[in-house]
């Protein structure tokens, strides 16, 4: 079992508890450059600091976009680096045990999450740009779009391999390890997933019901984490989100300031559009996952009690 896997490694509580909070430093601590590089910008062109302090959406917009992204994920890379060496040294855990049960990581899992969302997301951009073509405009230039297609293959993938060995991994394993439970680390992962990305731009465009999209998407994760016994799945799904769709669509609004090829320039409100996937396309990628790899007994792999290691 997924989060079992920790019983075999250091596990006591003490480890995850200051692990969570070193492996958080060590993300922020990533965020320096990219700090260091707008206000030098800001303060050689002349500008205000205060008008950043202000209004932080402005952060966005003093580097060129390609090289806010790079700076912006660098972070993630960083907190990655610092969880693998916080796992090795301290849980004496190898990165594969909180990947997958597997007795080889499975690739072809990573790479069906991927398709999975990477063609929805290109499918639903597609009609709602033929629908709705006012609310777009193309933007592509093929110099800072190829700069971007090289960056943002590097570096997404490490962006969101971070969230989810992060949250759905050590997290998932640690909360586990010390309430003997699964549906305790569900729920909590993908509160406190969501809950990082309240201060997105897309919270206060869209409003707070925007967090059910995001509570949900983590809710999702988790849950074919677990009937999936790994993280591949997740891994690819969530690189496929973020990747697509920062090479696909752009807007003012929107975490990622990116040289995609759409900008979208329509006023958006939070709606139905806002928490369709969470009700209406994830159940249906869920039916789609169980059925390809033969999901059951969910009731005990998504809250039934964990087996201590004298059950074993």
């Amino acid at each position: 079992m997924f989060i079992e896997q920790a019983f075999n490694y250091l596990y006591q509580s003490w480890r995850y508890l200051v692990g969570t909070i070193v492996i958080f430093l060590i993300w922020q601590l990533g965020t320096i450059p990219f700090a260091v590089a707008v206000f030098s910008k800001v303060l050689m062109d002349g500008g205000d600091l205060y008008l950043l302090e202000q209004d932080q959406s402005l952060l966005m917009k003093v580097l060129e976009p390609n090289l806010t992204l790079f700076l912006m994920l660098l972070s993630f890379a960083i907190g990655l680096l610092g969880l693998y060496l916080w796992l090795k040294w301290v849980h004496h855990q190898p990165m594969k045990a909180i990947t997958t049960t597997r007795k080889n990581i499975d690739w072809k899992r990573f790479g069906f999450g991927f398709a999975l969302i990477a063609i929805t997301t290109v499918l639903l951009t597609g009609i709602d740009y033929y629908l709705h073509p006012e609310s777009f405009e193309v933007q592509l230039q093929w110099g800072p779009f190829l700069i971007l297609v090289i960056l943002a293959c590097l570096m997404i993938p490490l962006q969101t391999s971070f969230e989810e060995y992060l949250f759905r991994g050590y997290l998932m394993q640690g909360l586990g390890v010390m309430t003997r439970s699964r549906w305790v680390p569900l729920l909590l992962t993908s509160v406190v997933f969501g809950g990082m990305h309240f201060f997105n731009p897309e919270v206060d465009k869209m409003g707070p019901i925007l967090m059910i999209y995001y509570i949900g998407t983590g809710l999702f994760l988790g849950v074919i984490t677990l009937m999936d016994e790994g993280l591949e799945l997740a891994l690819g799904f969530h690189a496929g989100n973020n990747l697509v769709g920062a090479l696909l669509v752009t807007a003012d609004w929107t975490a990622f300031q990116t040289n995609s090829i759409l900008r979208d320039i329509s006023d958006p409100s939070a709606g139905v559009d806002a928490v369709a996937p969470v009700f209406l396309i994830y159940p249906l990628f869920l039916f789609l996952m169980a059925r390809r790899y033969n999901w059951s007994d969910w009731r005990a792999k998504l809250i039934g009690p964990l087996r201590t290691p004298s059950e074993h």
